[in-house]
């Protein structure tokens, strides 16, 4: 047996149970329950995927896949399981994305590398944001995942 993890990132949307939100993730793909199907279901939906009919609660989560193939999960499970991306300032994904060009590791971000491209301002973010995070192992883990699985950029504020 190995153990092995997801390498590519999902998109997710909490259900809400609207119409909308129906019409547009699952078309038709799905049956009202007590319509002839099973009616000891406690679910809002019941969700049509290649594997058979799931279940679908309000606030389980439906996912998005590569090929725009949607399946749900419930939400205790996608709490376990998943995790959003790092929220990061523009110039922290600079710093990160020049040291990758650059052909640089993780670990030279770790001991002081700048790449020369990096603008004053870029480096007044990463000054800002470094010195925001009083805990260094929370900085490095979300430098980390930030290098290893993605990010979001942090909305600029004027």
């Amino acid at each position: 047996m190995v153990k092995v993890y997801c390498k590519q990132p999902i998109e997710a949307e909490q259900f809400d149970g609207s119409e909308e939100m129906i019409d547009r993730l699952l078309g038709t793909d799905y049956i009202v329950p007590n319509m002839g199907v099973d009616d000891e279901t406690e679910s809002d939906l019941l969700f049509a995927t290649k594997g058979g009919f799931l279940e679908l609660r309000v606030g389980d989560w439906i996912a998005t896949g590569v090929n725009g193939e949607h399946w749900p999960i419930a939400d205790d499970v996608f709490r376990k399981r998943y995790a959003e991306f790092p929220v990061i300032p523009k110039g922290v994904v600079r710093w990160i994305e020049l040291t990758k060009q650059a052909g640089k590791s993780l670990g030279d971000m770790f001991v002081d590398y700048t790449p020369e491209q990096l603008t004053d301002a870029d480096e007044d973010m990463i000054s800002a944001w470094v010195g925001d995070n009083k805990n260094q192992t929370i900085l490095a883990n979300t430098l980390a995942r930030a290098w290893l699985d993605g990010y979001r950029v942090e909305a600029q504020h004027d």
